[in-house]
């Protein structure tokens, strides 16, 4: 290896280094949302389907603000808009502050949405930084290794948080419920301050997402418009579908957990036992992808498992019917490290426009836990699982023949 080569790897292993800070910070914000469901429904006295718009407050940020935040890093470039993100995502965390001590949800959603605008921005930054910083073929065990920091972050948060909030839960006065909050926030929030800092003297490597050919050896010029790409279009809606079965198996597992018989402070905490699922399966990934099996395959076996998984969960009750929603996250392990490069594959010019859209598509996470919800008041929690059945037969049919549409 010459000395060009050496700095090249070397500045693609720092590079990787600060994304996988950030997809720590991803995993550590995000899966908090699972404890603050049950939190804030006992703290603000709601029903099911207000509880969920915990989910939909923070993830309607991705599709609101992906564009933006595209337009951002163009201008700003890649450093200063992560710094930005996590600055925002701080504001967000310091509004939890005047929400618990006027115990206002509606406070409470802002703050969620606030902090999904910071990620947004964040994660239109760090996928394709992740995707491009080495070849296309490995890029889903390049994810798979930041979604191993995202989920060790996620049980971390959902491990102190729920412990924090949850202590002595039934003896404490609902009124007194939500000042529980203010003191984790505020850490939470100086945490990010401090990494915004530091981001901006890390000096993240330049990367470049233009590439003249794409895998076919077709010339950008010979396709003017983004809509010439239709495996993009449905590489957007599989993420989409992706993200809802991704939340719905983690965020609605403490009040399934209720159901199920489960009291409050141990339902919590089960979500811990997703997340071991999902840094297995990113395990398995890092060995497997694409040395044993390539990115379209792992996409198939996981989809198909998820559809197995979901029977197991609506013909069986108590703790069998739970470990199948949990095992659930094993199977969604490999997905975003599939889907993502299997839809972006050969854009060129178009590839940071193409992951502003993947991005939007996280919004999944908003909408399809608000039809769990639904379906789960005018049904049961159980049987409102079959809702994952034909998002999961999507998946197979994008990895069968969706990614291949409109590929020469």
């Amino acid at each position: 290896m010459n000395n060009t080569d050496s700095q090249t790897a070397a500045a693609s292993r720092h590079g990787m280094l600060i994304i996988g800070i950030l997809f720590f910070i991803f995993g550590f914000v995000t899966w908090l949302n699972s404890v603050l469901i049950p939190f804030l429904r006992g703290a603000c006295e709601l029903t099911d389907a207000q509880a969920y718009l915990v989910t939909f407050a923070f993830y309607i940020s991705y599709f609101v603000m992906a564009m933006p935040s595209s337009y951002i890093l163009r201008r700003v470039g890649y450093a200063q808009g992560i710094s930005l993100g996590l600055l925002t995502m701080a504001v967000g965390a310091l509004l939890f502050v005047p929400a618990a001590i006027y115990r206002t949800y509606t406070l409470f959603l802002i703050g969620l949405f606030i902090e999904g605008t910071g990620l947004a921005l964040l994660q239109t930054a760090a996928n394709p930084y992740v995707t491009v910083l080495g070849p296309i073929e490995s890029a889903a065990r390049r994810m798979s290794i930041m979604g191993i920091c995202n989920k060790v972050a996620g049980m971390i948060g959902i491990f102190i948080m729920g412990s924090a909030l949850f202590s002595r839960w039934s003896d404490i006065p609902a009124a007194d419920m939500a000042d529980r909050v203010i003191v984790p926030y505020l850490v939470i929030a100086l945490v990010l301050v401090v990494l915004a800092v530091w981001i901006i003297h890390a000096h993240l490597p330049a990367i470049s997402t233009d590439n003249p050919e794409n895998s076919a050896g077709e010339t950008l010029q010979d396709r003017t418009s983004i809509w010439h790409y239709p495996y993009l279009w449905l590489g957007v809606i599989c993420l989409f579908l992706y993200v809802g079965v991704e939340v719905i198996a983690i965020d609605t597992l403490p009040l399934y957990g209720e159901a199920q018989g489960i009291p409050t402070e141990q339902a919590v905490h089960i979500g811990i036992f997703s997340l071991i699922a999902l840094t297995a399966g990113y395990l398995i990934g890092i060995v497997t992808v694409p040395r044993m099996i390539s990115q379209r395959q792992a996409l198939i076996l996981c989809a198909t498992l998820g559809i197995l998984l979901t029977v197991g969960a609506l013909w069986t009750d108590g703790m069998w019917s739970i470990a199948c929603v949990v095992m659930l996250s094993f199977a969604h392990a490999l997905m975003w490290p599939c889907i993502w490069p299997l839809s972006i594959e050969g854009l060129g010019k178009y590839t940071a426009t193409a992951s502003a859209l993947l991005i939007m598509a996280i919004a999944g996470g908003a909408v399809m836990p608000q039809v769990y919800a639904h379906l789960a008041e005018h049904g049961s929690r159980q049987a409102a699982y079959a809702l994952l059945l034909p998002m999961y037969a999507y998946m197979v049919f994008f990895a069968l023949k969706g990614c291949r549409i409109g590929r020469k």
